[in-house]
């Protein structure tokens, strides 16, 4: 038994990484990462520091599973839904995408603003402060933080799998495209550049594994899930964590990141994850219970 789970912990960290130059299956590759936090949790006692190993493997496969589908991009582009989001942001904005009416009116016209960089720079530090979130609420009250993170999980995995379903274009692709029959300009490619200079390419490549992952929204629900653990911890912690929520909505959609609509329905999948948390504590308890026997096997 101890032995399984050391090879599929192993496979679920290496597989991904060789799957491209083997041409591993993506079947495979997923069930290696969706196999690696039960192979953690069979070989680890129960303790703080596995709840966070978990936790990092299921990045882990979030990482890859929602880079997956971009694989193949001609297959991916015939599923590709481009104007759903234009039509309700235009509705939304009164016959104007909310992106043009705030880059129109705020985005300088000679370069990047100090607004342009200071709005870019919150938008690259959400891929650190959902898990700086939980790092917090682990370090306050290490009793909540299992919940935190089996919640901050699922919507992540809920959102990979809508990705999945659903692919969709953000605004600055469409208006790249000629789809949004309106000009936009993507800020954050405009800072990045002359900041970070050659490095710039290599860091983009690495972090837009699959541009058509846009519908919900994962910056702004996890950033407000963030929010949210954080209110539960203090209140300095909640106005913080609703600070950043609220100034990273608002760049998301001024960057032309996101719609406002991509928005919403990542603060819908925030409400129905903490709607089915407690609810789902039954299956979720027969699934620890399942794990715990495991455990007690390769244990001896």
């Amino acid at each position: 038994m101890r032995a399984a789970a050391v090879g599929a912990l192993a496979a679920g960290v290496l597989v991904p990484l060789a799957r491209k130059r083997l041409r591993i299956p993506k079947a495979v590759t997923v069930a290696s990462v969706a196999a690696a936090p039960a192979a953690l949790a069979v070989l680890a006692p129960r303790s703080n520091k596995r709840d966070v190993g978990l936790f990092v493997l299921q990045m882990w496969a979030f990482v890859v599973i929602h880079e997956l589908p971009y694989d193949d991009p001609e297959a991916l582009r015939r599923r590709l839904r481009i104007q759903y989001p234009i039509r309700a942001d235009r509705l939304i904005g009164g016959g104007e995408l909310p992106t043009a009416r705030l880059q129109r009116r705020l985005a300088a016209h000679d370069g990047p603003s100090a607004l342009d960089r200071v709005l870019t720079i919150a938008h690259w530090a959400w891929f650190a402060e959902p898990h700086l979130a939980l790092a917090l609420v682990l370090a306050r009250d290490k009793d909540r933080f299992p919940r935190a993170a089996w919640q901050m999980a699922a919507a992540y995995d809920v959102g990979c799998a809508i990705y999945a379903a659903v692919p969709t274009a953000p605004p600055w692709w469409a208006a790249e495209h000629g789809y949004s029959a309106t000009r936009l300009r993507r800020i954050m490619v405009e800072v990045g550049e002359p900041l970070w200079g050659r490095a710039w390419p290599r860091m983009y490549e690495s972090l837009g594994g699959n541009p058509w992952a846009a519908m919900p929204s994962l910056h702004f629900g996890t950033s407000l899930l963030a929010a949210i653990l954080l209110a539960e911890t203090g209140t300095v912690e909640g106005v913080a964590g609703w600070s950043y929520a609220l100034t990273l909505g608002f760049a998301l959609v001024y960057l032309g990141e996101h719609y406002v609509v991509d928005l919403a329905a990542g603060a819908a999948l925030v409400a129905a994850v903490r709607f089915a948390e407690p609810r789902l504590k039954p299956v979720t308890d027969m699934l620890s219970r399942g794990v715990q026997g495991l455990e007690r096997l390769a244990a001896g």
